[in-house]
């Protein structure tokens, strides 16, 4: 089966942080309820780095880091939103939070639970 790629762009909620990505057509986000992802209502789409390409804004994100210290959460200095970030289950890649894309909805991808309160216990069977 070919598998078909879409490009995507999205931002934070002012617009100063701007970004694009590269995504197969059928892709599949994920819905953690651990504090942070709960908290802010981060939906995440897995994206390879290759995959990503930071257009404006790299001079107003700003790093935060909890708990391991691994994932590096990164926000817009001047709305607060959180568009993307390097999380700890793949640090070497991007999650993108699909509410922060420009799509006419989310239900353009199969939404998945992850217990993220239990992460220890299920990262094993983080959908990827």
């Amino acid at each position: 089966m070919v598998q078909h790629f879409r490009d995507i762009d999205g931002q934070c909620h002012c617009g100063a942080v701007q970004f694009r990505i590269r995504i197969a057509t059928e892709s599949t986000a994920i819905e953690c309820n651990c504090s942070i992802c709960f908290a802010s209502g981060f939906l995440h789409l897995p994206v390879r780095a290759e995959d990503f390409q930071l257009i404006e804004g790299h001079d107003v994100l700003t790093t935060y880091r909890f708990n391991t210290k691994v994932a590096q959460h990164t926000f817009c200095r001047i709305c607060g939103v959180k568009p993307f970030y390097r999380p700890r289950s793949h640090p070497e890649d991007f999650s993108v939070n699909v509410r922060c894309l420009e799509l006419h909805d989310t239900h353009s991808f199969n939404v998945v639970p992850f217990d993220g309160r239990r992460w220890e216990e299920n990262i094993s069977r983080f959908p990827t």
